[in-house]
């Protein structure tokens, strides 16, 4: 398992990790990019906003990178910042597939990535992924499953999973949408020869959506490794957008809105890795005060009447516009 690198850390950031969703691409459904990004999204600059970024993370104790075939050029740009840094041999690369990028580095097309987990579209994005990041890529996940992805019950993906696990690259899949709990079960079941395929799970989890908490502990408990992503919403818990409650709380540690988001799901005992989808440096040193967050309890309360029916939450999320 490459996450046990993590295990020697000491710096308290080293279970946050950077998610690479929001500078592969020039557009995402991210609040704030506009702000964030600026009017100058080409390859290059975004090239360079990401390699900032991993600079800045890295300098501050950050030791996991997560990237997807469906971000962009976000696999190319990494594996360029890690062929610059060639001692930089203690960090641990994840990326994923199942999605097809098809934006063609626009903001406006009419689809921005295309869902295919068949074995024929694992077999050619890991080619590419390997194509870009080489024996860097620790681990490789299946993109979103959900209940009914085929992903789940094609046994001939199965055991080329299997078989790639079996040449040292860890397997893992992310979850989306409001039966993640379901989806999540359901992967733990599958195995190969009597063996678990996953040892990784990527999951949203945040102050408005809670609800695959107790599969994640099962999977945490299961051995797996749980890794969190979009716990900031989307950028509804970053100000301006962030509830009043969560404005109060933060107001009350002096701290800002994404920290105490953050800080809130680092407290869980099944997360393993937090993911910071920030934009610009000054967005990650903030993500990055979220370990010496102290809630207490009439802070986690009050945090706690936030959480969302699920189905409520996943549609005002699909509602988001890619900007």
């Amino acid at each position: 398992m490459p996450f046990a690198r993590l295990a020697t850390a000491t710096t308290p950031t080293c279970h946050i990790g950077l998610g690479l969703a929001a500078v592969g691409r020039p557009g995402y459904i991210n609040l704030g990019r506009d702000q964030d990004l600026g009017e100058n999204r080409s390859e290059d600059a975004l090239r360079t906003r990401t390699h900032d970024l991993l600079d800045a993370a890295y300098a501050q104790g950050v030791r996991y990178f997560d990237a997807a075939r469906s971000y962009g050029r976000s696999e190319e740009f990494l594996a360029d910042w890690l062929k610059d840094r060639p001692d930089v041999d203690d960090v641990v690369i994840g990326s994923k597939w199942g999605y097809t990028y098809t934006a063609d580095w626009t903001t406006d097309a009419e689809r921005h990535e295309v869902k295919d987990h068949s074995l024929a579209a694992y077999e050619r994005q890991r080619a590419e992924s390997v194509a870009l990041l080489g024996d860097r890529l620790d681990l490789y996940q299946i993109h979103s499953v959900t209940p009914d992805s085929p992903a789940l019950t094609d046994k001939e993906l199965h055991a080329r999973l299997a078989d790639a696990a079996a040449s040292g690259l860890t397997v893992g899949f992310s979850t989306s949408g409001p039966a993640q709990a379901e989806a999540i079960r359901a992967a733990l079941e599958v195995t190969v020869g009597g063996e678990p395929l996953f040892r990784t799970v990527q999951s949203t989890y945040n102050a408005l959506e809670t609800s695959a908490a107790p599969a994640l502990a099962e999977a945490h408990d299961a051995g797996l490794t749980v890794i969190v992503k979009e716990a900031m919403a989307n950028g509804r818990l970053a100000e301006p957008h962030a509830p009043a409650a969560l404005r109060s709380v933060a107001e009350e540690t002096t701290l800002g809105c994404d920290a105490v988001a953050l800080a809130l799901v680092l407290r869980q005992p099944w997360a393993g890795v937090v993911l910071s989808g920030a934009a610009t440096v000054t967005q990650l040193a903030s993500n990055l005060h979220a370990p010496v967050v102290d809630l207490e309890q009439e802070q986690l309360a009050l945090l706690a009447t936030l959480a969302q029916e699920p189905g409520a939450y996943w549609e005002r999320r699909g509602r988001l516009p890619w900007h």
